[in-house]
């Protein structure tokens, strides 16, 4: 599929907009409800839209939530979608909570061997006051065993935040010295009602400072094929990959290969832009694969090749909250 000059290749499916987190610069400050149950898109209504999706040149997946494994029965849903000859790549994005070893080791014997996890502090006590959670050691348990039995590359998503973690930032990098994990500090967004100011925004280029400023210079790798917008780095004799991604000093949507689908069943060209087309009342109501495939290609008719979360007085900054999308 083509939008304006880019090749779509790249479908991220949020399978619910429920998580066992509550991170403060995810979900609203304010009080909101979960989306009810009969509006969330069913696994099979999934699985046609991504197979649709996919005779029109999709062949990468990234599965997101919420959190994806608070879902009865994703664990079939996976299944099923590995079965899709058509896609090359299927990862997860996940913040850890609910992954045992043996739920790891059924993902590999599906044919998925990336995760990516969220994890913004090595601090228990502020883990805890990100997510509302105390589950920091059950979410690094689940990195270095997923490292262990041989999940590759290991993404780690940190958001760094000004106030919070930045005094870590060194920290979470230098993991990349002792681990092959691809550490890559996201940019905040500020987008919905969360609980985070945007004055607490650490953009790209103070986060490689103070990385280089303690542990040398960050030199700059190659693109591979599958990679994503982060621009990587390595320390010197690191093991893993230090990467920046940066929608706001640096935004990259020209080169944006991604469609998203949302829980809701609502395809979203752009993830900073509040344009969404319903395709899945469209589906319940009978339509043909012919049309769904309309709905697809003409959503795509309308991705930007800018956003404006950069500019506090634009009117389309997204209204809503990350989780109701799929990051």
């Amino acid at each position: 599929m083509i939008a304006g000059n880019r090749s779509i290749n790249y479908l991220r499916i949020s399978v619910t907009d429920r998580c066992n987190f509550r991170c403060r610069y995810c979900v609203p400050a304010s009080p909101f409800s979960v989306i009810d149950h009969e509006k969330i898109a069913r696994y099979e209504e999934i699985l046609r839209i991504t197979r649709l999706a996919c005779e029109l040149g999709i062949t990468k997946v990234r599965i997101t939530g919420g959190e994806p494994f608070v879902r009865k029965g994703i664990f079939s849903f996976l299944e099923n979608l590995c079965s899709i000859k058509a896609l090359k790549d299927i990862s997860i994005t996940t913040n850890g909570a609910l992954l045992t070893q043996d739920k790891i080791k059924a993902l590999i014997q599906m044919g998925i061997k990336r995760l990516n996890f969220s994890l913004d502090t090595l601090d228990p006590v502020k883990f805890t006051s990100i997510t509302g959670r105390d589950r920091f050691h059950r979410v690094w348990d689940s990195i270095v065993t997923a490292q262990a039995l041989g999940i590759s590359p290991i993404k780690i998503n940190v958001v760094a935040l000004r106030g919070f973690n930045e005094d870590e930032i060194e920290a979470i990098a230098g993991l990349t010295l002792k681990y092959p994990f691809h550490i890559r500090f996201i940019e905040y967004m500020p987008m919905g009602d969360s609980d985070v100011e945007r004055k607490q925004q650490i953009l790209t280029q103070e986060i490689q400072d103070k990385i280089e400023s303690t542990l040398g210079p960050l030199m700059p790798m190659e693109k591979e094929y599958n990679d994503g917008p982060a621009k990587k780095f390595k320390l010197a004799n690191a093991k893993g990959v230090v990467g920046f991604i940066t929608p706001i000093s640096s935004h990259f949507c020209s080169e944006c290969n991604r469609l998203r689908l949302t829980s809701r069943g609502t395809l979203r060209p752009c993830l900073l832009n509040n344009y969404e087309t319903d395709i899945l009342n469209p589906l319940r109501n009978g339509a043909t694969d012919k049309e769904l495939k309309s709905i697809i290609e003409s959503t795509l008719t309308h991705k930007p090749l800018f956003h404006s979360l950069n500019d506090p007085t634009a009117k389309n900054i997204p209204i809503s909250h990350m989780t109701s999308i799929g990051g």
